[in-house]
Formats: structure tokens, C-alpha cells, sequence
């Protein structure tokens, strides 16, 4: 299966585990035509990545992921457009002072006034290791990574290829892009739907649009016991060092799946290690016997 890949970064991004998810919802009985249901968007990678064929209804609270979104669906954002202005730009960062930072700075300064969907892209590339974060004004909030020659034209046709195979699959099915809350989301879903949320997890860094609290977990717990939609929920289990406390608060009542997967997060090697990651769901799978893939190390029914 080939994976798509978005254009927009982020760390903890599940790209290494779409296969995965895809079996449990091609496993979940729902009809292929069903509509999808995502609260936590992010990066996009997993709706891109879904097997359904129909609405895709889809929110997150980050106003500029959203954006961006809408405008390739309405052409505003093209391959050909971004590659002009990606171009543009790294002239403009190879010319500047402390080998980039002042125009970097100059980008950030700018997005954070007008918000330009552009410009995101360039700070979330442009950005320290893939992140994307925000202050507790709504301001981008990544340190500038230098590297020289940072937009050489293999990264800038790499970005746009992304930007024409999302936007491919936008234009092929029906999309709806909504700065929502997960609660306006979720209860958008009906009976037949499938939801698919991967919430932030309780107790790690979250950012201005991605505040996360035990009443959250909580809440998106009351509204996923409660729907009518089959759900699927990602989240983590344990590690080296603790275990997730909300599956045994919330979750546990479901179905689990687990799998071992190792993020290249840390600054360090010796800060990297390896996460058992779940997914929760509210049905019985057709087929118990799961398809290994090849990123999932071990894999677990409960």
C-alpha cells in the first residue's frame, strides 16, 4: 500500500501505522462507503490514508491546519503556486543575515500577523525537528533550524508532490475542513459512521491549540461510549517506564489492540525509546486474526 504523505509535519505524526488502522477499519464492518469522522485532524495523515469512500468530516482546533487544508481544496494552494513561492523564499533565507535566521524570523513574524497559509508551510519546514507548536498567544512558537541550503529543489519538489497527491484525493472525495472543537465533531457522526480520534495524550507537551486535560480525556470518553458511530481511538498503553493510567479509568470497557512502535522524537539516542501504542475500539472485528505490518513490532488482542 502506498502511503500518503502530507505536506504539513508534526512530531508523533502515524504514518509508520496506517496499515494498521486501516485493517481495524477495513475489520470493523462498516460498509466501504461509509462516512469518516476525524476530531483531531493534525497533520491529516491518517484521514488521507483512510479506505472509505464517502463524507469526510473532519475538525481540528488549530485554525491555521484548517486553513491550509481549505485552501487546496478551493486551488488557492497548488503544487505550481507553492513551488514559486518556496523557491522565492529560500533565496530571500540563503541572502540573509545569521545564515537564515533574520528571514526566518521575518516569515514568523509575518504569519503570526497574517496568518498566511504560505508561510505555514515555510515555518513548519523551516522549524526545529519537524515541530509544531504554539505560545499561549496563538504565535508560532518553533526555534529556526539552520541548515544550509535548507529548500534545495529535491525538498522543494518533495513538498509540492505532497501538496498534488493531497490535494488529488480532496478533489476525488467529498471533504468538509472545520476549525471544531472534538466535541462539534464528534456528534456530527450517526449510526453506519466511523470515527477516528487521536486525541493528545494526557501528561506530554501540548501547545496553545492542543491543551489537553483529565476533564478532556473525560469528556471524550462520555461522547465515544455514548455515539452511535463505531469509533477508533488511538492512543498509548505503556512504556519502559509507566503505563497509560486512562486505560484503566476510561478505556478499558473496549476492545484493545497493541503494538510496539519507536518515535525518533528525543534530541538524543539515549532519549528515544520505544512506545507500545493501542487502539481502542468499540466493536468486534470480523476477522481476529490480525494483519502483521511491517512497522508494528508486536501486536496484541485483549
Amino acid at each position: 500500500m502506498k502511503i500518503i504523505i502530507p505536506p504539513l509535519k508534526s512530531q508523533g505524526i502515524k504514518t509508520k501505522l496506517i496499515s494498521w488502522i486501516n485493517d481495524i477499519v477495513l475489520k470493523s464492518g462498516v460498509d466501504i462507503n461509509s462516512n469518516w469522522i476525524e476530531p483531531f485532524f493534525g497533520t491529516g495523515v491518517v484521514g488521507f490514508n483512510s479506505p472509505l469512500t464517502g463524507k469526510f468530516i473532519v475538525g481540528d482546533t488549530n485554525p491555521h491546519t484548517i486553513n491550509f487544508y481549505n485552501e487546496i481544496k478551493s486551488k488557492v494552494i497548488t503544487p505550481f503556486l507553492m513551488r514559486k513561492y518556496l523557491e522565492e523564499e529560500n533565496i530571500l533565507l540563503s541572502q540573509a543575515d545569521e545564515d537564515g535566521y533574520k528571514h526566518f524570523r521575518d516569515v514568523r513574524n509575518r504569519f503570526n500577523k497574517e496568518h498566511n497559509p504560505y508561510d505555514y508551510i515555510f515555518l513548519s519546514r523551516a522549524g526545529f525537528n519537524g515541530m509544531m507548536r504554539f505560545n499561549s498567544k496563538g504565535e508560532w512558537n518553533v526555534p529556526f533550524c539552520k541548515k544550509s541550503n535548507r529548500f534545495s529543489p529535491a525538498y522543494i519538489a518533495k513538498i509540492c508532490n505532497q501538496i498534488d497527491s493531497v490535494s488529488k484525493i480532496i478533489q476525488k472525495k467529498h471533504w468538509e475542513f472545520n476549525n471544531d472543537s472534538f466535541c462539534q465533531t464528534i456528534i456530527k457522526a450517526k449510526e453506519g459512521d466511523i470515527i477516528y480520534c487521536d486525541p493528545p495524550y494526557l501528561g506530554r507537551y501540548v501547545d496553545y491549540y492542543n491543551g489537553w486535560k483529565l476533564e478532556d480525556e473525560e469528556l471524550l470518553f462520555k461522547l465515544l461510549n455514548e455515539t452511535k458511530a463505531k469509533f477508533i481511538l488511538s492512543t498509548w498503553h505503556h512504556n519502559d517506564f509507566r503505563k497509560n493510567e486512562m486505560i484503566d479509568k476510561f478505556w478499558k470497557k473496549f476492545n484493545i489492540v497493541t503494538s510496539n512502535h519507536f518515535y525518533h522524537n528525543g534530541g538524543k539516542i539515549e532519549n528515544r525509546h520505544s512506545m507500545v501504542e493501542a487502539l481502542v475500539f468499540n466493536f468486534d472485528l470480523e476477522d481476529k486474526l490480525l494483519i502483521k505490518d511491517e512497522t508494528p513490532k508486536q501486536l496484541s488482542l485483549f
